[in-house]
């Protein structure tokens, strides 16, 4: 019997999450079927119940329901209750089991594909959504020196820094105070201002050696990048690398193997699509 899985967002036409997994599928010879579904805020606990009711066996979470997700689980992986969201999903017995993998993603993407040390940097991460709960905290277990996080509404980025519970490491500012945070060596834009508004970034921001990544992918990279391009930075790195990690990671969980992602990142990059942002 084929199995099924899916990925729950809202929009979520544009995700490449189908075309990765039925890649990965083929690879490992996995009889699997994954589809796409759209779920608005209001619809999405009825969503994914419907969708366990129906023989759903897992499925990621992206955009705007990550954190969302967190109370619809009965279970949760630690890197799950320390980001506060959920990117994957398995079925375990009647119930939902959730994880996160968007934080091995992205180290991954960045020090094996890539092959950058995060060591020791002073890292600005711009958002405190279900992208950016993600990802910190496999920031501060890669060893950077210090976290400071950024946010249109502070109460979300104060609520991100409490539940990292580190203190002496992380740091939430306002906007408005960028131009007197000194130099970072990375800066992550984990914000979706790609499809609207840019961000008003300083160029003073970045370091000589910075690194830049958006968690976005396609278009929604480009005003970031063009601005990270403009000021200097070394390296400048979307979120494909990403979406693809995270998703071999989701693979490994449903399947017992890791796929290789090696060819299905080079024929995404080839495409070079138009996507949306990785929150």
């Amino acid at each position: 019997m084929t199995a099924k899985y899916a990925v729950f967002g809202h929009p979520v036409a544009h995700s490449l999450s189908p075309r990765i997994h039925a890649a990965f599928a083929r690879q490992e010879g996995v009889d699997m079927e994954y589809a796409a579904y759209d779920a608005a805020p209001e619809d999405f606990a009825a969503a994914i119940h419907t969708f366990g009711a129906v023989g759903g066996a897992g499925a990621n979470i992206t955009l705007p329901h990550k954190e969302r997700m967190v109370a619809l689980c009965s279970q949760l992986s630690d890197r799950a209750k320390r980001a506060g969201a959920v990117n994957t999903i398995t079925r375990a017995g009647a119930s939902w089991h959730g994880d996160n993998t968007d934080g091995a993603g992205l180290l991954r993407d960045l020090t094996e594909r890539h092959r950058l040390d995060l060591r020791g940097r002073r890292v600005l991460l711009l958002g405190a959504g279900g992208a950016a709960r993600g990802v910190a905290p496999a920031l501060l277990d890669a060893g950077v020196d210090s976290l400071w996080i950024v946010n249109r509404s502070a109460d979300k980025a104060d609520a991100l820094s409490d539940a990292l519970g580190e203190p002496g490491r992380v740091h939430t500012r306002y906007l408005a105070d960028l131009p007197s945070l000194g130099d970072f060596e990375l800066i992550i834009n984990a914000t979706s201002a790609g499809r609207g508004e840019g961000l008003a970034l300083p160029f003073s921001l970045a370091s000589p050696r910075c690194l830049a990544v958006d968690l976005s992918y396609g278009e929604a990279a480009i005003s970031f990048l063009a601005w990270a391009s403009a000021a200097g930075c070394t390296h400048r790195i979307d979120g494909l690398g990403m979406l693809v990690e995270q998703a071999a990671e989701s693979f490994a969980t449903w399947h017992g193997r890791r796929p290789d992602t090696d060819a299905v990142y080079a024929e995404l990059s080839a495409r070079a699509d138009a996507l949306h942002t990785a929150d």
